[in-house]
C-alpha cells in the first residue's frame, strides 16, 4: 500500500533549549497543537523538557533531539569568544534525522533563544524560513544583563562592551546571512521587539504576538487547580502580589521589593535564578520588611492558582519584549500592574484593563495596589482585559494561522 502524503505542508519547528521553561518556552508549547491544524509538524531542539516531550507525545508530533542534551557554556571565555554559536551548530548537526527532516520539509519556523541561531546555516537556501526573534541578544546589545541583582555593574561596563565585540560581530553576521536568504522573514513578538530588531540589525521586522489559552488560564478556578494549590508544600502568607521572571535585575524584582516596602503586601517571585541572586533578593526583602516567597518550578495549574489568589500581577522588568504575564492575568481576572515600558504597552491600557506605571513613582504604584484591592475595579479591569485578548486575537489558533500566512506570503513572493 502506498502511503498518501498529507495535504498540509510540512513544517520543522525549532528552538535551541526548553530547559528554563519560561515564557518563550511555555508559549511555543502552547501553540504547537494549533500548528498541527495548518502543518504536518516536526519539532527539533537541543535541550528538551518534560513539558515539551508530553506535548509532542499527546499530539503525535515527532521530536528530534540529541542523545545528550546541549547546554550553553557559562564560562566567561566562552561568552567572549562566542563558542556557543559554533558548538550549537555542531550539536544540531548531530541530531539523528534532522538533516533528512531539513531536506524534505516545506518550511522552517525557528524561535530565537540560546542555541537557536546555530541551526540557520544548516537550513537549505531554497526552504522558506521564518525566524521568530523574540528579542535581539540583550547581553550583546544592552547593559542590563551585566548588572547584578541590585542594579550595580558586575564589572566595568566599558570593558565588558569591548570584550563582547567578537560575539556582536558574529551575531550580526548570522542575522545578515539570514536576511540575504531568499524566502526568509523575521518577526518580533511585539511592536517594541520589532523596533529593537530594526535598531540593532537595520532591517524591517513585523511582529507576531504570543498567545493565551482560556482553557489553561481559566476565568474561574477548576477542581484540578484547587487540588494542585492544596498540594503546595509551602504557601505564601496573604496578601501578596506575584511577579514572573528570574531573579536578575532585568526582571525588576529588586525594584518591586523596594516599591512594596511599607505596604504590608508580600511578593511571590516565580522563575528562580542563580543562588546568589535569589539570596540577594531575600536579603533585600528582609532589610525592607517585605515578605518574599520564591517557589520551586511550578506546574501550569499551580501558576494559575497562584495568580488567581494574588492581589495583582506586577512587573518592573526592563525592556520586556512582550510579556505573557499581562494577558495571563487578564485571562484569570487578576489586576495587572506593569511598568510603562517595552512590550507591556501592547496589551495594558492604563486605567482601562490595568495600570501602566512610571518606574520611579512608588506612590503611583502604592495607589495602584489600593485600586487592585477594590472589587469593582478588579471586575472592570478583568472584563476589559479579556476584551483586549479578543481584540488582539491572541488565541493559539490565531497565532498559528499568522505563521501559516507568513509562509503563504513567502511562497507567493
Amino acid at each position: 500500500m502506498t502511503e498518501t502524503r498529507s495535504e498540509k505542508p510540512s513544517l520543522l519547528v525549532a528552538k535551541g533549549t526548553f530547559e528554563a521553561m519560561r515564557g518563550a518556552e511555555r508559549d511555543l508549547i502552547r501553540n504547537l497543537p494549533a500548528l498541527t491544524k495548518y502543518f504536518d509538524v516536526t519539532m527539533a531542539t537541543l535541550e528538551s523538557s518534560k513539558e515539551l516531550k508530553q506535548c509532542c507525545k499527546d499530539n503525535a508530533i515527532p521530536l528530534l533531539k540529541p542523545k545528550i542534551p546541549w547546554q550553553k557554556k557559562s564560562a566567561t571565555l566562552s561568552k567572549l569568544w562566542n563558542t556557543d554559536l559554533k558548538n550549537s551548530t555542531t550539536a544540531w548537526k548531530g541530531i539523528a534525522g534532522l538533516n533528512e527532516a531539513l531536506a524534505s520539509t516545506d518550511a522552517v519556523h525557528l524561535v530565537s533563544g540560546d542555541g537557536s541561531l546555530g541551526l540557520i546555516r544548516l537550513v537549505p537556501k531554497k526552504t522558506p524560513f521564518h525566524l521568530h526573534m523574540l528579542e535581539p541578544h540583550r547581553g550583546l546589545y544592552e547593559d542590563v544583563l551585566h548588572l547584578g541583582v541590585d542594579g550595580k555593574p558586575k564589572r566595568n561596563l566599558s570593558i565588558t562592551r569591548f570584550a563582547l565585540s567578537k560575539a556582536r560581530r558574529d551575531d550580526r553576521r548570522v542575522i545578515s546571512a539570514f536576511l540575504k536568504r531568499p524566502n526568509s522573514k523575521i518577526n518580533g513578538n511585539s511592536t517594541y521587539s520589532a523596533e529593537r530588531i530594526q535598531a540593532v540589525y537595520g532591517c524591517d521586522a513585523g511582529f507576531i504576538h504570543p498567545s493565551v489559552d482560556f482553557s489553561e488560564f481559566t476565568p474561574e478556578a477548576t477542581e484540578e487547580e484547587n487540588q494542585a494549590w492544596i498540594e503546595f508544600d509551602e504557601l505564601p502568607d496573604p496578601p501578596w502580589v506575584t511577579t514572573i521572571g528570574h531573579a536578575g535585575w532585568v526582571k525588576g524584582g529588586w525594584e518591586t521589593i523596594s516599591m512594596l516596602a511599607g505596604s504590608g503586601v508580600g511578593l511571590v517571585l516565580v522563575g528562580g535564578g542563580v543562588f546568589e541572586e535569589v539570596e540577594g533578593l531575600h536579603d533585600h526583602a528582609n532589610a525592607r520588611g517585605v515578605k518574599l516567597w520564591t517557589p520551586p518550578r511550578l506546574s501550569n495549574l499551580q501558576l494559575t492558582g497562584l495568580m488567581r489568589r494574588s492581589v495583582a500581577i506586577v512587573s518592573m522588568a526592563h525592556g520586556e519584549p512582550f510579556g505573557l504575564a499581562p494577558i495571563e492575568a487578564f485571562a484569570v481576572g487578576t489586576p495587572a500592574l506593569f511598568v510603562d515600558e517595552g512590550g507591556f504597552q501592547d496589551t495594558v491600557e492604563n486605567g482601562v484593563n490595568g495600570r501602566l506605571l512610571p518606574r520611579e513613582d512608588p506612590i503611583a504604584w502604592q495607589e495602584a495596589l489600593n485600586e487592585a484591592l477594590d472589587t469593582d475595579v478588579k471586575k472592570k479591569w478583568a472584563e476589559a482585559g479579556r476584551q483586549k485578548i479578543t481584540e488582539l486575537d491572541l488565541s493559539p489558533d490565531s497565532h498559528s494561522r499568522r505563521i501559516f500566512e507568513v509562509f503563504q506570503e513567502l511562497n507567493n513572493s
